[in-house]
This record gives C-alpha cells, sequence and structure tokens, in this order.
C-alpha cells in the first residue's frame, strides 16, 4: 500500500471558508502537475488555478509541495488549499483520484504512514488522535505533551537503561575471563532494576489521572425517588437531559452529561431513586444506581427534607447505608469528617438537601450507632432558583482537579498504555525476586520486559494492533 499515492480533505466538517485536501505519497508532484498546472518551489505557497481531467476550472487557491522525507507522513506531500464548498472539494478529489495510482486515503492513514516511515512512535501516534478528540484544556494539554515525546522520551529511557543492564550481565557470562567484567554485576543489576521499578510504579499510580482525562471524573448523582436528582443535573448542565415529574421512579435507567469543569471532563450520572420496589423494571435501575456509585469517584447523596412516608431520618440513614458514608462505617466518626471519602479508595461523597426553596421540617437528624444526633448537609441547593448550585459546582472543580493532578510528568492515557507498563513490572518483579537465578535466566527476563516497552512505542509486536489504533482516527488524518 506504500506504493500508492493518497489524497483526502484533512481540514474537517464542510461547508467552511478554506478546505485543505491533501496528498502524499510517490505521486503527490504528478498530481500537482495534473491539477495545478505545475509543481510550485517546495514549501512555498503559490497561488494556482486547479483544473480537472477535462481542462475545466474547479477553483483558484494555494497550491503547497513538501519534499520527503522531511514531512509529517516522511514521503512527498502535496497541498491544496480551496474554498471550502462541498461541491469544490468533491471536484477536486474526483480530479486527483482519476490519477493513476492516487486513491483516496482511508482513516488514519497518513498517520499511519508516519508511524511506519519513523516520523513518529506509536505514543506520538495515539497523543494526535486524542488531540483531535480533546474538548478540554486538560485533555488537549495531555495530547500535546504525548504527541510532542514525551512519553516516548520516557519509555525509550526506561529501554536503554534495560539495554544497558542486561549487557552488563551478558557481559559476565560471555566474557567472565576478562577483567575489565566485575564480579558485583548481578548485585548491580538488581539495584538498577530495583531503582527502574520504583519509577514504573510511580508512573502507574498516575494511571487514574489519565483514567479522568479520558473518560471523565465520574460523578454519580444519587437519592430516594423524588429527592431532585434530574432536576440537580438539569441545572448543572444547564439544559433538560433527564425528564422531572411528581410521578415516583421516572428514572429508570442511567442519564450522563458531561461538563468541562477546570479543563477537566466531569461527567454526571443521574441514576434511579433508591428504594424497596416490586417493580422489575425499576429494581434493574436501582441496581445500575449502586453499580455506578460504586465505579463513581464522587458520589451527591442528596436528600430531600420534605420528604413524607418514612420520612427524613429514616431516608437520610438508609441512603448513606447504600453509599457507604464514613458516619455509617464506623459509629465514632465525626460528623464534620463527612465528605473526607469513603472506605473505597479515592472516592468521596458529599451529602446534599435539595429544593432550598420550599421550608423544612426542623431537627433534621440521622442515626450514629445507636443514636439520634443532629445532621449537617455538605450543601443546601435549590435546582429551580440555583441556591446554592455555584458553591457546589466549584467544589466538584476542586475535587476534579485534585484527583487529576496534572500532566507535566506524563501520565498513561490509555489502557494499551497501562497494561504494557504493568506487564513490564510485573516481569521485572521477577527479576529481583529471583537473586540466585542464573545469569542466562535474568537477561532473558529483561529481554522479556524490554519487549513490552518496546511494544508501548510500536518497536516491537504491535503488528496486530495497526489496524484498531489507526482506525480511531478520522478521515485525512
Amino acid at each position: 500500500m506504500q506504493s500508492d499515492t493518497i489524497a483526502a480533505l484533512s481540514s474537517g466538517a464542510l461547508p467552511s471558508g478554506v478546505a485543505v485536501v491533501r496528498v502524499s505519497g510517490p505521486g503527490a508532484r504528478a498530481a500537482l502537475e495534473r491539477v495545478a498546472g505545475g509543481v510550485p518551489p517546495g514549501r512555498r505557497a503559490s497561488l494556482r488555478r486547479f483544473r480537472d481531467a477535462a481542462g475545466e476550472t474547479i477553483d483558484r487557491g494555494i497550491a503547497l509541495f513538501f519534499d520527503g522525507p522531511q514531512t509529517a507522513t516522511g514521503e512527498d506531500i502535496a497541498e491544496f488549499h480551496l474554498h471550502g464548498g462541498s461541491a469544490v472539494v468533491e471536484a477536486t478529489l474526483a480530479a486527483l483520484t482519476a490519477i493513476d495510482g492516487v486513491r483516496l486515503a482511508e482513516a488514519g492513514e497518513f498517520t499511519r504512514r508516519a508511524f511506519e516511515n519513523g516520523r513518529i512512535d506509536l505514543t506520538e501516534a495515539e497523543g494526535l488522535a486524542d488531540l483531535v478528540a480533546a474538548e478540554t484544556e486538560g485533555q488537549r494539554k495531555a495530547a500535546v505533551a504525548q504527541a510532542g515525546g514525551l512519553l516516548r522520551g520516557l519509555y525509550g529511557g526506561w529501554m536503554e537503561r534495560l539495554t544497558r543492564i542486561r549487557a552488563g550481565i551478558e557481559a559476565s557470562f560471555d566474557f567472565s575471563d576478562e577483567g575489565d567484567v566485575g564480579d558485583t554485576v548481578g548485585s548491580d543489576a538488581k539495584a538498577a532494576v530495583a531503582a527502574l521499578l520504583g519509577e514504573m510504579r510511580a508512573h502507574l499510580e498516575r494511571a487514574d489521572r489519565g483514567e479522568i482525562l479520558r473518560s471523565g471524573y465520574k460523578v454519580a448523582i444519587v437519592g430516594a425517588p423524588n429527592a431532585g436528582k434530574s432536576s440537580l443535573l438539569n441545572a448543572l448542565v444547564d439544559r433538560e437531559v433527564a425528564i422531572v415529574t411528581e410521578v415516583p421512579g421516572t428514572t429508570r435507567d442511567v442519564i450522563e452529561a458531561t461538563l468541562n469543569l477546570r479543563g477537566i471532563p466531569v461527567r454526571f450520572s443521574d441514576t434511579a431513586g433508591i428504594r424497596e420496589t416490586s417493580d422489575e423494571v425499576e429494581a434493574i435501575g436501582i441496581e445500575r444506581a449502586k453499580a455506578v456509585m460504586d465505579e463513581a469517584d464522587l458520589v451527591l447523596a442528596l436528600v430531600d427534607a420534605q420528604t413524607s412516608g418514612h420520612g427524613p431520618l429514616a431516608r437520610i440513614t438508609d441512603l448513606l447505608s447504600h453509599v457507604k458514608h464514613p458516619m455509617l462505617l464506623a459509629a465514632d466518626a465525626a460528623l464534620e469528617d463527612i465528605a473526607q471519602g469513603s472506605a473505597r479508595g479515592r472516592r468521596k461523597i458529599l451529602t446534599i438537601r435539595t429544593k432550598m426553596d420550599r421550608p423544612a421540617p426542623r431537627g433534621l437528624t440521622a442515626r450514629l450507632g445507636s443514636e439520634w444526633t443532629n445532621f449537617k448537609f455538605d450543601f443546601a441547593v435549590s435546582a429551580k432558583t440555583g441556591e446554592g448550585l455555584p458553591a457546589l459546582v466549584e467544589r466538584i472543580a476542586e475535587l476534579a482537579k485534585e484527583a487529576f493532578g496534572g500532566a507535566e510528568s506524563g501520565i498513561p492515557i490509555r489502557t494499551r498504555q497501562r497494561e504494557l507498563v504493568t506487564d513490564a513490572v510485573r516481569i521485572l518483579d521477577e527479576f529481583v525476586e529471583r537473586p540466585d537465578a542464573p545469569a542466562e535466566v535474568g537477561a532473558e527476563t529483561l529481554r522479556r520486559a524490554s519487549n513490552r516497552l518496546g511494544a508501548l512505542t510500536g518497536q516491537i509486536g504491535v503488528e496486530d494492533l495497526l489496524d484498531v489504533i489507526f482506525s480511531e482516527f478520522c478521515i485525512g488524518k
């Protein structure tokens, strides 16, 4: 396929003010001669008239030519800058593909050629894909860092260190009779690998940041039926994404919406009201709500102080028991410690009293051990008037930013990256945990770990993944 010349619209959706059609491959020069009437000086813009095979004018625009291999794809590249009308672009692509050896590009084919021609590695290609898909400032910054080679330098440095360690071990059994091969090679190698393992584990500890950046900081909105969950979601995102009625159990499934808070995508999930029910469909929704809570980074536990039936006392206690609130996990927990997190790692919980535009009964309490005590909510809001919402949003933004931390030191954003680094760590653990293993076994163990790192950058054993990875790109990239 490298012998083909590919063409595609590279500037995005039409219509637009300007459209850029890019051509890459051995026929790029011929494409310019045929359509633009000649090849302009390299890397210099030239105003030309573009014509089809019959000599009819398609448009007047800018033509550019870039000599390979110092180009984005490593091949000769031609660019046609046109007016961004659908008919103009369609006629230009038809004129180009009428030339022998020129065809339309497939998704991600320009970037794939850049990878295969050594212009970028696989982490940089993934960074470019993430940059195209970036919707928030945090996503953009992380993608720019990765596309700029941050992870390539990190993983490549690890591979170089492993190669040096392995070379020392192999020298110890290949040239054991030479005086310059010391007797401390084994202990030095294990110390060096242990230091490298520390860096790799620290890198993996930041993997949660990558998950937050890619999938969003997950916020579960939970509560009893009619606690105001759907109203809160609609108020937070400033549009009606969830149905709001006075009928309990309206929400049967998880409804999601995403906000950009301080550059971090925050994904809110409105869930089914938690209660005992004989309705099979509603029961499924409640189980899904509990699953969303379990996976959430933050739980907003909503309580309507107006609730009748079991009353606000039981409602608060029952709801907090579902989300494993710290107050109910320890009988002597201080009320001020609410929202400091739960037993499940980084997840945090905020208790919220809703419908502040309505009067509430006095003396809201909750059971603490065997005693009833006054209950202090973290926030009190009204989705109707907006009261309390700015403070709540600000706190959610703070928690999301705190969980993300930043991408300056490089974070594994993709599952593929995390899994390969995890594999390399596991293999290196084998090396450290077997101090008496023969040198040949140790060298082979290091080779296996190095291969896992090589798969990160695309140097080793990724042929079966390339179609999957580059299919994520849009046509023309």
